[in-house]
Order: structure tokens, then sequence, then C-alpha cells
């Protein structure tokens, strides 16, 4: 039975009438049609579907909609403010980080609830953050070095 579910995403509060145990990915994708996070495994293994949680990287092909009421709720495409890059996202062009794509929103949700916690991280730090997250392609170098150059950047997270 569907209901209604009201959602604090992106800074802005949102209503979606879906049933409560529906995938909160695909409620993203679906009827919110965010297709920043990304189907990859279903089983919350990949890290591909991840959004911030209360400013925390947390996956979301399994969960049901209904966990994530009364959170501040943030994807990809929230990162962005007035047409202006997230410092991450410009380190990751800078970088040449992205190949396919796949894993491309868990690096960077991972990397900036990271950076909100932590705003200098070490490598091992980078690493275990980011850990979570498959990568197809290998670019874990890039990826490390883009976390680096946002983290030296001036901005804020």
């Amino acid at each position: 039975m569907k209901e209604q579910i009201r959602l604090k995403l992106n800074g802005k509060s949102q209503s979606v009438e879906v049933d409560p145990n529906e995938p909160f990915l695909y409620v993203l994708r679906s009827d919110l049609e965010l297709n920043g996070p990304r189907f990859g495994c279903g089983l919350q293994q990949c890290g591909s579907c991840m959004v911030l949680v209360d400013d925390i990287a947390e996956p979301t092909c399994i969960k049901p909609v209904s966990e994530f009421k009364n959170k501040k709720l943030e994807t990809i495409e929230g990162l962005e403010k007035d047409g202006k890059l997230h410092p991450i996202q410009k380190a990751f062009i800078e970088e040449q980080a992205a190949q396919c794509g796949y894993c491309l929103n868990g690096m960077l949700i991972s990397a900036v609830a990271l950076l909100r916690k932590n705003p200098n991280p070490s490598e091992a730090e980078i690493k275990e953050a980011l850990n979570p997250v498959i990568c197809r392609c290998g670019t874990h170098s890039r990826f490390i070095k883009a976390v680096k150059r946002a983290a030296n950047s001036s901005e804020t997270f």
C-alpha cells in the first residue's frame, strides 16, 4: 500500500507517494528522477548507490525509503551549488579520475563524507573511506589524488 513519504533531499523538503518498503534507490531514480545514484550489485556491496545520510555515505539499493524519513539526504546532484561544482567534483575532473562511471557516484559521495568529517585526511584514511566502493577500472590512485587535491583546496565541503 502506498503512502506519502516526506524527505529532506538536496536541501528541499519533498513528498512522494510510494510503498514505504520500496528500496530508496528505486524512489530516487524512478520517482524523483535523480540518476546519480546507480544500481550496481543490488546487495549493498559495491557502493554505486550511495547517498549522504546525515553526512554519512550510505547504500540505498536495499534499504526501504521509510528508513530515510527525517534525515538530511544529499545525492550527487545536490553537491553542485548555484551552478558551481563541489570541490570534490572539480578535483575528480582535474585528476581525470573517472572512467566508466560505475563507481563514480559512490566514490564522490564517500569522499565528501570523509572530507566533511575530516577536511585533512591521511592517505590511509582516504583509502579506508573509499574502500567500500568497488571500481572495475582500477583508477584508485587517481581517486586518492583527487581527494587530496580537494582537501588541499581552500573551499569548504
